[in-house]
């Protein structure tokens, strides 16, 4: 799954960024649900995206009964995890994800989770 863009702020390091923009406005484009980047997407739009792909394309395996490796970047996986897991958008914006380290979720008949395994505690 494609990551969040991050629109005028792609291909810039976080401290490139902040000179140009500024820290404060950095950390809200960063690490806000609804407020997007200039020319990028909110977190709330990569769930709007990813959200009908898993929808579409994982859940109907899941529930088949298939395993399903999901590869993605943080924030598209956010918007998977806010879903499987009920959480709001502080909850998800403030949830920090080890890079690499497998999340294992096994879901119940009626797509709930039954157990998360977080491979990196």
């Amino acid at each position: 799954m494609n990551e969040r863009d991050y629109g005028d702020l792609a291909g810039l390091n976080k401290d490139d960024a902040r000179l140009r923009w500024g820290e404060e406005q950095v950390h809200v484009w960063r690490r806000s649900y609804e407020v997007a980047p200039p020319g990028g997407e909110s977190c709330a739009d990569t769930a709007a995206r990813v959200l009908p792909y898993y929808i579409r394309e994982i859940l109907p395996r899941v529930l088949r009964g298939e395993r399903v490796l999901v590869t993605a970047h943080g924030n598209s996986l956010r918007a998977l995890i806010m879903v499987l897991e009920g959480l709001g958008p502080n909850e998800i914006v403030a949830r920090e994800l080890a890079t690499g380290v497998p999340l294992i979720y096994r879901l119940n008949a009626d797509a709930t989770v039954a157990d998360r395994v977080d491979l990196a505690a």
